[in-house]
């Protein structure tokens, strides 16, 4: 998922720039803009979540407890 370079964040971001300040337009692109913002928010922390955790070093015996090495 690439999120910098989002084709609906980008077409808010236009819309949001191309109003006028202060209008009913404005504030619904604005909106629409920090929604489509959210989304990617939750996609990425869905990504990170996903993520598998790194194996424990070990605490006992020879092998594996003073470099963090793993395939």
């Amino acid at each position: 998922m690439v999120i910098t370079h989002s084709p609906s964040v980008d077409a808010a971001v236009r819309q949001a720039s191309n109003g006028t300040p202060g209008t009913a337009g404005n504030a619904a692109s604005l909106l629409v803009l920090r929604k489509a913002m959210d989304v990617q928010e939750a996609g990425a922390a869905a990504l990170l979540a996903a993520l598998p955790q790194a194996p424990a070093l070990a605490t006992e015996g020879t092998l594996g407890r003073n470099i963090n090495t793993y395939a």
